[in-house]
């Protein structure tokens, strides 16, 4: 009896050893072949892309006010007025949930939409020059300060995101880490592009003279 309850302990013993081998070695695959780093980054991908779509957030908030600021001094611009609010609708009609950032046509059409509704507040801007008691509305001056300051904090959060998707695609690109990246499915994500970049990166500019 004594050398059955021996025996079973030292099948326990083994087993555990054998256990316990096997989640050693898993780690240290697992370290070795980049599933950290892709943990690691993901997780910062993901956060700076959540505040590039707080900031998106709060330029669109703005928008209402400042269309219907604007309406009230310029009811002629009825176009131009209608292209933002429309353009607004369509960036709002989107699901820019954290799954868009790892399909790459959805992601192109999302940021198409920004960069339209971009486009609609410049001309927005362009046309306000022509009515000199808008310039002089305090209202609209805040709203066109606070517009310009959220256009910078836009840049600096999509170039955080451009740096942090750069830094993981390199991971899931580089050798031995793209083994480990096909086993447990991590595709590269899609990035901001020279082109679109060229569209968005300067913020609307705002100026308030006495030459009209």
């Amino acid at each position: 009896m004594n050398i059955f309850i021996l025996r079973t302990v030292m099948n326990l013993t083994f087993k555990r050893s054998l256990i316990f081998s096997f989640f050693t070695i898993i780690t240290l695959f697992l370290h070795g072949c980049g599933y950290n780093t892709f943990q690691t980054t993901d997780e910062q991908v993901k956060a700076d892309w959540a505040e590039v779509l707080n900031q998106y957030q709060r330029r669109a908030d703005l928008i209402p006010n400042l269309v219907a600021t604007v309406q009230g001094y310029a009811t002629q611009e009825k176009e131009v007025l209608t292209q933002i609010t429309e353009a607004r609708s369509r960036v709002g009609s989107m699901q820019a949930t954290p799954e868009l950032i790892n399909d790459p046509e959805a992601f192109k059409k999302y940021i198409a939409a920004q960069n339209e509704l971009k486009g609609s507040l410049s001309r927005l801007m362009v046309v306000s020059e022509n009515y000199p008691a808008l310039k002089s509305d305090q209202n609209f001056r805040d709203l066109s300060a606070q517009l310009e300051g959220t256009e910078n904090r836009i840049t600096v959060a999509r170039n955080r995101y451009i740096k942090a998707v750069q830094e993981y695609n390199l991971s899931v690109r580089t050798f031995p880490n793209n083994l480990t990246a096909m086993i447990f499915g991590y595709k590269a994500k899609p990035n901001f592009t020279v082109e679109n970049e060229a569209v968005i990166a300067k913020p609307p500019t705002v100026q308030f003279n006495n030459s009209k």
